[in-house]
C-alpha cells in the first residue's frame, strides 16, 4: 500500500480505533525498566482548538461550483459532464458513493443535473441527492440505454459530453457503443478548472489538516525507541490522528530506507543514529494535508545536517519561484538547481522525483510541478513543495510543505523545518 493510499484508506474512524490495541507500547524509565504506559496523546486543549475551526462546505458553495463548471463548459463547448462516485462527484454534489460494476453517475448539463442509479439503491441515492432527478435502472436493464433515453429527452443525444478523468474505461466504452452519436471528450477543463482553484473555505480546511498533522508528528517522535519497526511507528501516527477524530497516517522510513523516496517492502527497525522520515497527513472534511519532516534518533552526522540545509534552500527557491503567471516547470527547475549546485546532480540522479503535485480533496491532483509542464500557475492553486536528496546505502532527506499560490507569490501553510531539532 503506497503512502497516498494508506492515508486515504485509513479514513474511517472505526478502523483507526480498532488499531489501538495493536499500538500500545511500553516505555522505559532511566534505568531501562518497562513502565507499561500507553502511547502519548494529543493535548485535549489543542484538539478542541483545531476542531472548533472546522467549517463544512456549504450547499451555497457547491452551487457556486456548479455555476463555475457551467461557465467552463460553455467556454470549452462541452454540453454535459459525466462523473462516477469519487472526489469530483463529492466536490460538486456532496454525494459519497463507492464504485462497483453497477453504474452510479451524475450528469451535469448546462441547465440540468440528473443521476443514474441502480433501482435497488434508489432510496439511498435520494437520501444524498435531495430534490435532484434520479433515474433508475433495474438489474436486467442497461444504465447506458437509460443515459441515452434521458439525453434524448433533453435534446442532447448528439451533443458533446465530457468524461471525468477517473471514470473507468468500461463505462466510457459502453457509452460510446450505446450512444455513438455523442462526441466524447475529456472533462478536465471543467473538473480541473474548478478543483485546482481553492476557495478560502477549502484553504482553511487544508490549513487545519496541516496543523493537525504537525501536532501528531510532534507527539509521535516522543514514542521512538530502539528496535521499533517502521510499521509500528506508522501505527502510532495513525492513532494520534484519531485523537482529532480524523483519518490519517504516514509513510515512515528509518535509516537507509529513507534513501528510497517511497520506501521498501522490507521491514526496517530503528537504531541509534538513524534518520527518521515521516511523510503523511490526514483528511478534514475531505481535504488533505501532506507534509514531510525529518528527525534523527540520536545525533545527526554533519553530512545529514548539511543535506537538510541544502534541501531547505531548495524548498526556499521553489517557494520564491512560484507565483501567478509562471509555468509550472520553472518552479521545479529553480529548486532542482539548488540541489545540483550542492553537488547532487545532474538532473534526477539524487533528487529523483518532481518538486510537487497539486493537492486538495485528493492527495495528488492537478497540476504538477515537473519538468516540461507548461501549465500557468494561478492564484488559488495549492501544491506540495517537496525537494529531496537521496543517497542509496546511506540516507535520504526530504522536506515537504503545502504551498498556496497567492496574488503576491507563494506561501507555505506551516513553518518550515530548519534543523533536525526543530521540526516546526
Amino acid at each position: 500500500m503506497n503512502r497516498r493510499n494508506f492515508i486515504r484508506t485509513s479514513g474511517a474512524a472505526g478502523s483507526l480505533i480498532a488499531l489501538s490495541p495493536l499500538i500500545s507500547c511500553s516505555h522505559t524509565d532511566d534505568h531501562g525498566t518497562s513502565t507499561g504506559s500507553a502511547v502519548n496523546t494529543i493535548d485535549p486543549t489543542i484538539v478542541s482548538s483545531l476542531k472548533v475551526r472546522v467549517k463544512p462546505i456549504t450547499s451555497e458553495e457547491r452551487a457556486t461550483r456548479i455555476a463555475k463548471a457551467r461557465e467552463l463548459m460553455e467556454q470549452n463547448k462541452i454540453d454535459a459532464v459525466l462523473m462516477e462516485g469519487g472526489t469530483s462527484l463529492e466536490y460538486f454534489s456532496s454525494v459519497k458513493w463507492g464504485r462497483s460494476e453497477r453504474l452510479f453517475a451524475m450528469v451535469l448539463t448546462l441547465k440540468d443535473i440528473f443521476y443514474i442509479s441502480p433501482k435497488f439503491e434508489e432510496s439511498r441515492a435520494k437520501e444524498q441527492t435531495g430534490n435532484a432527478n434520479v433515474f433508475c435502472w433495474e438489474e436486467n436493464e442497461s444504465p447506458y440505454e437509460l443515459i441515452k433515453t434521458v439525453l434524448k429527452d433533453l435534446h442532447l443525444n448528439a451533443s458533446t459530453i465530457g468524461i471525468e478523468e477517473t471514470t473507468r474505461y468500461f463505462v466510457t466504452e459502453n457509452i460510446r457503443k450505446i450512444i455513438p452519436e455523442l462526441i466524447i471528450v475529456s472533462a478536465d477543463p471543467v473538473t480541473a478548472g474548478c478543483r485546482s482553484i481553492k476557495t478560502q473555505t477549502e484553504i482553511d480546511l487544508m490549513q487545519i489538516a496541516n496543523e493537525m498533522t504537525a501536532e501528531v508528528f510532534k507527539a509521535a517522535v516522543k514514542e521512538l525507541k530502539v528496535g521499533m519497526t517502521q510499521a509500528e511507528y506508522g501505527q502510532i501516527i495513525t492513532r494520534l490522528h484519531a485523537d482529532f477524530g480524523v483519518g490519517g497516517g504516514a509513510l515512515v522510513l528509518f535509516g537507509e530506507s529513507s534513501a528510497l523516496p517511497h520506501g521498501t517492502v522490507n521491514e526496517v527497525k530503528l537504531k541509534e543514529g538513524d534518520v527518521v522520515l515521516m511523510d503523511g497527513g490526514c483528511s478534514v472534511e475531505g481535504y488533505e494535508s501532506d507534509i514531510t519532516r525529518m528527525w534523527c534518533f540520536g545525533k545527526p552526522s554533519d553530512k545529514m545536517k548539511k543535506n537538510l540545509e541544502f534541501v531547505r534552500k531548495a524548498q526556499d527557491a521553489g517557494l520564491k519561484a512560484a507565483k501567478p503567471g509562471v509555468e509550472a516547470w520553472t518552479v521545479d527547475a529553480a529548486a532542482r538547481q539548488v540541489i545540483i549546485d550542492a553537488g547532487y546532480g545532474p538532473g534526477y540522479k539524487f533528487f529523483s522525483h518532481r518538486l510537487g503535485h497539486g493537492i486538495g480533496m485528493a492527495g495528488h491532483e492537478w497540476h504538477y510541478l515537473v519538468g516540461g509542464n507548461k501549465h500557468i500557475l494561478k492564484t488559488g492553486n495549492m501544491f506540495s513543495n517537496e525537494p529531496g536528496i537521496y543517497i542509496k546505502g546511506e540516507f535520504g532527506i526530504r522536506l515537504e510543505d503545502e504551498m498556496l499560490i497567492t496574488e503576491n507569490g507563494a506561501r507555505l501553510l506551516l513553518k518550515q523545518q530548519d534543523s533536525f531539532e526543530k521540526m516546526f
